[in-house]
């Protein structure tokens, strides 16, 4: 050894911080260090001799093992994720690097491996970085598909179950954007201790990327899958303190289940990224259990909304505006119109606005949605103008998440007065399910429009929960009374009760009501017995381009 003796050499692999076992090229064990005994339990006695099997935990295939061969002969050298099985029969995950050593007379194997389940096995910082977030100390993306294709390759008979887990912070970058990126960190840690709560300790948890988790989840039953997925979506419910002072958020979580729903690593993962997706779109912090038809929905809104992010940008010729005609109810003169886009692809066909504008408010292309539909508006200008306005109103559909938007403003103040040029009155609607949420600068925001003579109209009233004094403090002009409680009135009595209670709060404060959705005489009897005073719907007209309607 040039100089080094045999126990100057014990000396140095005895205090190497990792283990060390040293096989002939027959596979027989001839040396460990000490590292080696205390990561698998074995004295040096009890395994020098035998073959490097004894460690085996019986998980991968024989063609794992050829496969690692392979690369050994080709390259000289093998490193990777495998698992095996400590002297106390408990397996564990640990990072080996296996290469040749010695000279022409003796060649050896060389294996060095950490366990790789527990960070305090090692001082090493360096394989810590390269495979662990500095963060939260947890696994990192390579680490965790690491462990994923391992657990994947295990070979055992009978049932062999197990669950990945997405999970992912909800509106995290508000906090980062509001708070600062120390306190997002220090969020960041308590979800990470939040999710290894709920997970045991033979599981894996894994920090992917910014709020973006992950987990491996020991099945004994498939039934204990939803409970595992309640609690984690749960556990965030309770606030975070960070410098004394309570922080809120919420975790929508996706799962998926090996082998019903992947055989492989890479399939398992991307349908419990899906199935996260899946909650999301369902209104966050909650949880979904992969369903290839929720799929398949999942991914059809996400080819739907590149569709209309690429239709905004270059072909907003798809898009066109029909308008709806409000009448006044006891007189049946026409008294204004709600304009609505529509959207016409050249692969999905017409899709209706009850699929694309929730589709814009999820991906942040609202506003681009509100400057197509004044667009259109515009270039039907000159026939409105023909038409004289006479005082009638004007009516846009608003999303909420716009309001405090600066681009708004800037986009629609030159159309109101557009609009009022022409004769008529600009009116905005917003639902009411998105009211009840606003902001004080959202209301003083919308209070600025009211001053500048905008009215300011309720959509689908009756289908939120705003109280007397929050309708009394908004500054709104007009309730549209839903179309489902139109549909039914007169054959549903509770229905009925409910239009005629509307009425009494809008006389009370001093409000107009329109009713949406008369389909039929009877319901313009009942609406008109009980004093509605606009209406629309198809009984009196269908939404239609502005060259085929009748403004007389």
């Amino acid at each position: 050894m040039n100089g080094l003796t045999e126990q100057d050499f014990r000396a140095l692999v005895d205090s190497h911080p990792r283990a060390i076992m040293l096989s002939t090229q027959d596979s027989v064990i001839t040396y460990v260090n000490k590292m080696f005994r205390v990561v698998t339990g074995y004295c040096p006695e009890e395994v020098v001799g035998r073959a490097p099997s004894v460690l085996s935990s019986g998980f991968h295939s024989p063609e794992f093992y050829q496969s690692m061969w392979e690369s050994l002969n080709e390259s000289g050298r093998w490193e990777g994720v495998i698992w095996n099985r400590r002297k106390s029969g408990e397996n564990y995950p640990q990072w080996l690097t296996i290469y040749p050593v010695g000279n022409e007379d003796r060649r050896l194997y060389a294996g060095v491996f950490m366990d790789v389940g527990d960070l305090t096995a090692s001082n090493e910082r360096l394989a810590t970085l390269a495979y662990y977030d500095p963060l939260t100390e947890l696994p990192n993306r390579s680490l965790f598909q690491e462990f994923l294709q391992a657990r994947v390759k295990r070979r055992r008979e009978g049932t062999d179950r197990f669950a990945v887990l997405c999970i992912d912070l909800d509106f995290f970058k508000s906090v980062n954007d509001l708070h600062g990126h120390e306190c997002g960190d220090q969020m960041l840690k308590q979800a990470a201790s939040c999710i290894q709560a709920v997970v045991s300790k033979r599981d894996v948890v894994s920090r992917l990327a910014g709020d973006e988790f992950a987990a491996i989840i020991e099945l004994d039953s498939e039934e204990e899958l939803n409970a595992v997925c309640e609690r984690m979506a749960s556990i965030f419910y309770a606030p975070m303190m960070v410098g004394h002072r309570e922080h809120f958020l919420s975790a929508s979580v996706g799962a998926a289940i090996y082998p019903d729903h992947g055989g492989t690593a890479a399939e398992l993962f991307q349908n419990a990224d899906r199935a996260m997706c899946a909650a999301k779109l369902a209104g966050r912090a909650c949880y979904r259990i992969y369903s290839p038809a929720e799929s398949l929905r999942s991914q059809h809104q996400q080819r739907l909304s590149e569709a209309l992010l690429a239709s905004l940008k270059v072909a907003r010729d798809e898009f066109s505006v029909v308008y709806q005609s409000q009448y006044d109810l006891s007189d049946g003169s026409m008294v204004g119109m709600e304009a609505l886009l529509r959207w016409q692809h050249p692969l999905y066909g017409s899709v209706s606005p009850e699929e694309f504008v929730p589709l814009a408010e999820q991906r942040g292309q609202i506003h681009e949605l509100t400057e197509c539909l004044v667009d259109c508006i515009i270039q039907d200008m000159h026939l409105l103008a023909a038409g004289k306005g006479q005082g009638r109103r004007l009516s846009i559909n608003i999303s909420a998440r716009q309001i405090v938007d600066g681009r708004l403003e800037k986009l629609l103040e030159p159309f109101f007065e557009k609009v009022r040029q022409i004769g008529w009155n600009p009116e905005i609607e917003i639902t009411e399910t998105h009211l009840m949420n606003l902001s004080r600068r959202c209301l003083d925001k919308l209070r600025d429009y009211g001053c500048k003579g905008v009215t300011l109209a309720i959509d689908d009233f009756g289908t939120g929960y705003s109280s007397l004094a929050y309708l009394h403090a908004l500054p709104v002009n007009v309730l549209k009374i839903d179309r489902q409680f139109v549909q039914r009135i007169g054959s549903s009595g509770r229905d009925t009760r409910i239009v005629s209670a509307i009425l009494a709060i809008a006389e009370a404060l001093d409000l107009e009501v329109v009713a949406e959705g008369i389909e039929t005489e009877a319901q313009m009897r009942m609406l008109q017995e009980l004093k509605c005073h606009r209406g629309q719907g198809y009984l009196m007209a269908r939404p239609s381009p502005l060259e085929q309607m009748h403004l007389d």
